[in-house]
C-alpha cells in the first residue's frame, strides 16, 4: 500500500512530533508499504522520508519546482518527481496514494487533507483519511467540523468518515490492520 503523509517542513515546537514521525516512518517500512510525500528533506517530511529509506521501503516524492530549494528536494529518493504547481502536486500525491495521513504541520498540510476531507464527504474517494492528533494537535479542527456538523453545513455521517487517530494503534486500526 503506498501511504501518503503530509506534514511539516518543519519540526514544530513539541519533540513527540519527530518522534511520532519516527514511529510512523518505521511502521510504513515494517507494514510493507511505500510512501508518498512532498518530496522535502526538511522537518518532519525530511524525518518521515528518511526513516522509510533507511529501512529500505520505497519513497515517493512529488515537489513543485519553486520549493525545490526552500524545502531541499531529497535526492535520494525512489523517485523525486518535479511538477510546475502544488494543485499538481496534490493531485500526483492523491493520485499515487492508497490512504492519506497528516502529521502536525502548517496552512499546506492543512489545505492537503481538507483536499481529502472533501474527497471523502463528497464519495470521490473511498481511501482512509487520517489525522494523526499527537497530543491534541488537531482538536480544533475536529472542533471545528462538529460545529459545522451542528450547523447544519456537514452531515454527521460525513465527519465520521474522517479519522482522529491519537496513536499508531488507532492508526493501523483505521486501514484495517493490527
Amino acid at each position: 500500500m503506498n501511504i501518503t503523509v503530509y506534514c511539516g517542513s518543519r519540526f514544530g515546537e513539541k519533540p513527540v512530533f519527530k518522534d511520532r514521525a519516527v514511529e510512523l516512518g518505521s511502521w510504513i517500512v515494517e507494514s510493507g508499504h511505500n510512501l508518498v510525500y512532498g518530496g522535502g528533506n526538511v522537518g518532519l517530511m525530511g524525518t518521515v522520508a528518511n526513516t522509510v529509506l533507511e529501512g529500505g521501503a520505497k519513497v515517493y516524492g512529488i515537489i513543485p519546482e519553486f520549493l525545490l530549494d526552500q524545502e531541499k528536494g531529497h535526492e535520494g529518493l525512489y523517485t523525486l518527481e518535479i511538477v510546475k504547481s502544488m494543485p499538481e502536486r496534490k493531485t500526483r500525491m492523491i493520485n499515487l496514494g492508497d490512504a492519506f495521513i497528516a502529521l502536525p504541520g502548517g496552512p499546506g498540510t492543512l489545505e492537503e487533507i481538507s483536499e481529502i476531507i472533501s474527497l471523502r464527504r463528497l464519495n470521490r474517494t473511498e481511501k482512509p483519511c487520517i489525522l494523526y492528533n499527537i497530543e491534541g494537535f488537531y482538536e480544533p479542527l475536529r472542533k471545528l467540523l462538529e460545529e459545522m456538523v451542528a450547523a447544519d453545513f456537514l452531515p454527521a455521517e460525513d465527519l465520521s468518515k474522517v479519522v482522529f487517530a491519537s496513536n499508531l494503534d488507532e492508526i493501523k486500526a483505521a486501514l484495517g490492520e493490527n
